[in-house]
């Protein structure tokens, strides 16, 4: 499979998962989600739909303008009867919520949990909506742009030294402290494991962009591969010895192991021979890190961290940072490694010499 079809199947994947979640959305939205196909993701308008769906289900159990309607009932001029003040209301009841369902077998629901930044996600879809709807002058008000986005608290971003990422990959490579369940799988996917997590700490790719790799995508003589960024954007990076012994060693056990179907180029395979998924790699990351690095929660975001943190303070290049993580806009970048630029600066200010010795 070329990148361009796996690229053009997962948009198929997705097209169809928003499909399925429109049809569960009061009708009225259809001509929203239409609109602003042209200038948003597939991506994002699937987590736009996700949360309008709460933000819907919510106004239709809670508020009295919309208790007990039906979703085929709500039309756009429905919009105008919402207040800031309901939406505020909203976002306190997302902080901590039971999803409301219609299977009456359920005895245990799930209770969902949202972060400020969770919460300003919701009323960026909200917001979306309405800016729309008002636009195209379906309506004349718009009561969520009067609403105040939620305060980000900045955290402390969770990286590796340089012992823990010896120690992390010390453990993909022996399996020592799993559990013999655990040790059972080890021995047949370590190699590929230890080449996920080499590539993952060793170039600072996304988790999506590792599994979409292919294996003509790996370019040995010039030490590099090229993958499809966020938005579709291709990019050549760049790989140092470590990161390619791991791949020459798994793409070697790979040839000895080849896919269910042999054409299928997708670089790292599931054990049931298909490319690997998001969650399987969220998952051994876990699983390696939770016996080799207890006093921190690893995922592999954290090690895209790590990665871009060892590159600043080698470079002190925040623009080289940004192109190489495949930042849109610097001042990401820089919002992520300011303690950093603070340790740099710091660390420069006492090489200097008032008087010379």
């Amino acid at each position: 499979m070329s990148k361009e079809t796996y690229r053009d199947e997962k948009k198929i994947k997705d097209t169809a998962h928003l499909k399925g979640l429109l049809e569960q959305l009061p009708p009225f939205l259809f001509v929203y989600f239409r609109g602003i196909s042209q200038n948003t993701s597939v991506k994002t308008r699937i987590g736009y739909a996700y949360d309008l769906k709460t933000f819907f289900n919510y106004l239709c159990s809670s508020n009295s303008n919309f208790i007990d309607m039906k979703f085929e009932d709500i039309k756009e001029k429905h919009l105008e009867l919402i207040t800031p003040q309901d939406i505020e209301a909203f976002l306190d009841y997302v902080s901590m919520y039971t999803p409301f369902s219609s299977d009456p077998n359920e005895t245990k629901p799930s209770v969902f949990l949202n972060s400020e930044n969770a919460k300003s996600r919701k009323l960026a879809a909200i917001r979306s909506m309405y800016k729309y709807y008002l636009k195209k002058q379906y309506i004349k008000i718009d009561p969520a742009s009067l609403v105040d986005t939620p305060k980000i608290h900045d955290k402390n971003i969770i990286r590796l030294e340089a012992n823990e990422v010896a120690d992390l990959l010390d453990e993909v490579e022996s399996g020592e402290n799993l559990t013999k369940r655990q040790k059972c799988f080890h021995e047949k996917n370590k190699l590929r494991d230890l080449a996920i997590v080499t590539t993952l700490v060793g170039t600072g790719i996304r988790v999506s962009e590792c599994i979409g790799l292919n294996v003509d995508d790996i370019d040995f003589e010039s030490f590099c591969f090229s993958i499809i960024r966020k938005g579709g954007k291709e990019a050549v990076i760049y790989f140092g010895d470590e990161v390619a012994d791991a791949l020459w060693e798994y793409m070697q056990y790979r040839k000895e192991h080849p896919p269910v179907d042999e054409n299928d180029k997708a670089l790292f395979l599931s054990n049931r021979g298909k490319r690997i998924d998001v969650r399987t790699v969220q998952k051994l990351v876990k699983k390696y890190s939770q016996v080799s690095i207890k006093m921190k929660k690893i995922t592999p975001h954290k090690l895209r961290s790590t990665f871009g943190t060892n590159l600043y303070l080698e470079t002190g290049d925040i623009y080289l940072v940004a192109d190489v993580l495949g930042h849109a806009d610097v001042n990401t970048t820089k919002k992520h490694y300011t303690a950093t630029e603070i340790e740099l600066k710091r660390k420069a200010a006492r090489k200097i010499n008032l008087r010379k010795d």
